[in-house]
This record gives C-alpha cells, sequence and structure tokens, in this order.
C-alpha cells in the first residue's frame, strides 16, 4: 500500500507539471481526488488493511492528498498568472484616447417652470404647500363655494372613486385646509397635480398640473392683486411684459378675472403664438369669496385676500415656445435633450 500511494504521487505530480490550463488541472483532480478517484479508491481498501496498521495507513493516505492538493494549488496560481500576463500583452489601453461620455440627465421642462415660478413668489414671501391628490368632495368643491347643484361641478369633469372621495380636479383644496390649520396673515402657493376627464390633444390631458396662490390678511385689495400679478408676469417672461384683466366668473372668487400678458415674442404686434392679438390669457384669479373664508373660520369682516391659479403646463408651452402639450408626457429623449 505505501508503494501504492508513492506510485500516486509521483504521478500526479507529472502529470500536474504537464498541465497546460486550468481545465486540465481541473480533470487531474477529478481524476485522483475525486469521489472515483485512485486516491479514493486507495482508502476505500482500508477494510483489508489489519485494524493496529488502519491510523498509521490513514495518515499516508492524508499526507498524500495534502502534498496533492498543494501541488494542484500552485500550479493553478502559476496558471492564472501566466493567462493575466498573456491576456495584459494583448489588452493595452492607450491613455491617450478621449474618455467616454456620460450622458447625465437633467430637468423636466415643467420642473425647470416650475422651480421658477416658485422662487418668485418665494420672494414675496410666500410659502409652499402641497395636499392630497385624492381628496374629498367637501374641499374640491363645497368649501369653495360650489354646492352640490352648481354647474361648475359638471363643467369639470370629475373623477370620483365613491359619492365623497374623488381625484381633485384644482389644487384649491389645498387653501382650505391652510385657512382651516392656520390663521391669518397667510401667504402661500400649492403646486400639484390635479385629474379632469378629459380627451388627449394638443392643449388638453387628463392629467395635468396646476399652482395655486392665496393671501389673506387684514385691508387685502384688488390693487395688491394686480401688483402682485403684475410683478409675477414681469420676472416670468421679461421686464417689458404687460398684464391685462378682463372680467370673468369663479364660484370661490368675487370679483373674478382673467389675466392676459401681452406676447413675449412679438411684443403685441401681433404674430402667429399669441393669434394675432398680442395677448395671451395665462390665469384665473379674484378676490376670495367672502363665504368661502366664513366655511374656512375666517372672518370675513375683518381679512380680506386674493386667489390665483395656473396651469403650469402652460406656463412651459408659453415660456419654451411649445405648441403640443403631449410632447410634455411622452419621453422622446430628442424633445427632453432641448432643456
Amino acid at each position: 500500500m505505501k508503494e501504492k500511494l508513492k506510485e500516486i504521487q509521483e504521478k500526479a505530480r507529472k502529470q500536474i507539471e504537464e498541465a497546460t490550463g486550468a481545465d486540465s488541472l481541473n480533470d487531474i483532480r477529478v481524476g485522483f481526488l475525486g469521489k472515483k478517484g485512485e486516491l479514493t479508491a486507495i482508502l476505500k481498501s482500508m477494510k483489508d488493511v489489519a485494524p493496529e496498521d488502519r491510523p498509521a495507513f490513514g495518515q499516508m493516505v492524508n499526507d498524500v492528498r495534502s502534498q496533492i492538493e498543494q501541488q494542484l494549488m500552485q500550479a493553478k496560481a502559476a496558471v492564472e498568472a501566466k493567462e493575466l500576463e498573456s491576456r495584459l500583452s494583448f489588452e493595452k489601453i492607450d491613455v491617450t484616447l478621449p474618455a467616454k461620455k456620460n450622458n447625465i440627465g437633467h430637468r423636466h421642462p415643467n420642473t425647470i417652470a416650475l422651480e421658477e415660478v416658485e422662487k418668485i413668489f418665494i420672494g414675496m414671501g410666500y410659502e409652499v404647500v402641497s395636499g392630497p391628490e385624492v381628496e374629498k368632495d367637501y374641499y374640491n368643491f363645497e368649501a369653495l363655494n360650489i354646492p352640490a347643484d352648481h354647474p361648475a361641478k359638471d363643467e369639470q369633469d370629475t373623477f370620483y372613486i365613491t359619492k365623497d372621495i374623488l381625484l381633485r380636479t384644482q389644487t384649491s383644496g389645498v387653501q382650505v385646509r391652510v385657512m382651516e390649520s392656520k390663521k391669518p396673515p397667510i401667504r402661500m402657493i400649492a403646486p400639484g397635480r390635479v385629474f379632469r376627464s378629459d380627451e388627449v390633444d394638443a392643449t388638453h390631458s387628463p392629467s395635468f398640473h396646476q399652482i395655486e396662490g392665496m393671501i389673506i390678511d387684514k385691508g387685502v385689495t384688488l390693487a395688491d392683486l394686480k401688483g402682485t400679478l403684475a410683478e409675477f408676469a414681469r420676472r416670468m417672461f421679461g421686464e417689458d411684459t404687460k398684464v391685462k384683466f378682463r372680467p370673468h366668473h369663479f364660484p370661490f372668487t368675487e370679483p373674478s378675472a382673467e389675466m392676459d400678458v401681452s406676447c413675449f415674442k412679438c411684443k403685441g404686434k401681433g404674430c402667429r403664438f399669441c393669434k394675432g392679438e398680442g395677448w395671451i390669457e395665462i390665469l384665473g384669479c379674484g378676490m376670495v369669496h367672502p363665504k368661502v373664508l366664513k366655511m374656512s373660520g375666517i372672518d370675513p369682516d375683518v381679512y380680506s385676500g386674493f386667489a390665483f391659479g395656473i396651469g403650469l403646463e402652460r406656463i412651459a408651452l408659453l415660456k419654451y415656445e411649445i405648441d403640443d402639450m403631449r410632447l410634455l408626457y411622452e419621453n422622446d429623449v430628442r424633445f427632453l435633450s432641448q432643456f
């Protein structure tokens, strides 16, 4: 048995020395140390050895196994080093080649427009607040002076979840929540996503964004409203921008108006962008209705205020001269990379 073990050890050594790669070394390992290997077969014959000789015999087998494993490990390390050296000799790197450019993302045009609007109003002392997109009917309609039988409720094409829960059609509900939880003076804007059952086309979408603004304090007048929005228009569209207010009706403001800005493309002369009128409608506004103040726990005899609502997509479309709202949501990299 001792001679047989020496034979196996010498045979393994020669084969390891002649091995040409990792695959042949693995074959040698299986051939000698595997379940059906030569050394394993020797161990199985231990039953034929006298009991008093078995410990010594077992130790001899383990010594041979350890030597073969060590030789295999050294040979494997040598083969790997040789393969690495060979690979490095072919895989040369030319450090003078220009580096690959990383395509870094950037802000969406809606986000750019929103941050600019927020910056303007924060500079005027306004606070940016948010509210739930899944809203109660009370905050979306009733608290804004739009009762169940009001025609404006039908005009909004609302997505109802239950009779009393809906996807908000405007961010004005955030104003009510702020008035209920905070005492005047209040200065706030509430940007956010809103939902209406509209067909998708160049100017409409069932999901879009609004920015509602409101101020509540003592002695707030229509002149404050006009001055604030005129300043916003100048900062947003240019210092020479003019504004025009047209009478309108909103249930939650009285009096109400829509505000136009002079076309910043043709400076009011008339062009394709403003459809030859020289003016572009930009937002709705008005003095907060006394009933809305009263329902929110604010005394209309002491406090007054104004509110306004701006369509964020409309701002982005006008500012960046985009003629189709769908471009903002189709994720076309060719379009988005322009911003």
